[in-house]
């Protein structure tokens, strides 16, 4: 079994870290990951400049390179270049912070997971939900092990990824583990504006998350009441109830839509 691990933190972060502790006694792990933090970039990839990709000699791991440029980037480049062998498992994490609601439109680290079912692989996210920098990874790449053996055992629908949030309490206050949906999760977005030594006007977005009611069966209420949320994104974003509605109209309306006739 082989498995690809990546992430959004760096390949220096002590989450990706700790996986590879975890996840070397189950397969062979190749790391691509990047060269530096990359949170925040969502699903963006590099197209006018060239990706530098150097070895990196990790310990525990079959072969590992540092990537200059985006999460989706080093999975693009993992699968098509520099893995040559197949993979069983796209793994990305574990992020310091969790990934929760909305948050899966922005998070690098989710965003790998998507590519890698978008190159047609069973894929993975996993977060912690902390951004304590002294943060103990060890229940949720333990966790996150279990999880793995089950997956390769049982196997993943291609066009799903799993995003896997865990709560940042000790192992035996963790109270369960729920399939969930995605909440809502909005932010202050606060932008500082700041002068730099010419004079010149910029701005840094800050602000907290902002307290909204969330539904029981929801990502953020599993997470904030002590369980493990485990959901099942697909990447078909159709609304198909719309499409049904609008295939309802008659021919005359639509041409007219598209004519004024």
């Amino acid at each position: 079994m082989r498995i690809l691990l990546t992430n959004d933190d760096g390949i220096n972060a002590r989450g990706l870290h700790s996986l590879i502790t975890e996840l070397n006694t189950i397969a062979e792990i190749y790391v691509v990951a990047p060269r530096t933090e990359q949170s925040g970039t969502g699903h963006s990839i590099t197209v006018f400049d060239p990706i530098k990709a150097i070895e990196a000699n990790i310990p525990g791991i079959k072969k590992g390179w540092l990537v200059g440029g985006t999460p989706v980037d080093c999975v693009k480049l993992a699968t098509k270049r520099l893995v040559p062998e197949s993979i069983d498992l796209v793994v990305s994490g574990i992020n310091h912070g969790s990934n929760l609601g909305t948050d899966v439109l922005y998070s690098g680290t989710v965003s790998a997971a998507a590519e890698g079912v978008i190159m047609g692989y069973p894929s993975i996210a996993v977060s912690l939900d902390s951004f304590d920098p002294a943060a103990d990874f060890t229940f949720a790449a333990g966790f996150t092990g279990r999880l793995v053996r089950e997956i390769l055992k049982e196997g993943l629908p291609k066009t799903t990824l799993f995003n896997i949030n865990i709560p940042f309490r000790p192992a035996e206050e963790v109270k369960g583990i729920r399939l969930t949906k995605l909440g809502t999760r909005n932010y202050d977005n606060l932008f500082d504006e700041r002068r730099d030594p010419r004079g010149n006007i910029y701005y840094w977005l800050g602000g907290g998350v902002l307290n909204e009611e969330q539904d029981p069966d929801s990502d953020v209420y599993a997470v904030e009441h002590g369980y493990v949320s485990i959901t099942p994104i697909h990447l078909d974003l159709t609304h198909y109830g719309l499409v049904k509605k609008f295939s309802r109209l008659s021919e005359q309306y639509l041409n007219y839509l598209l004519r004024g006739e």
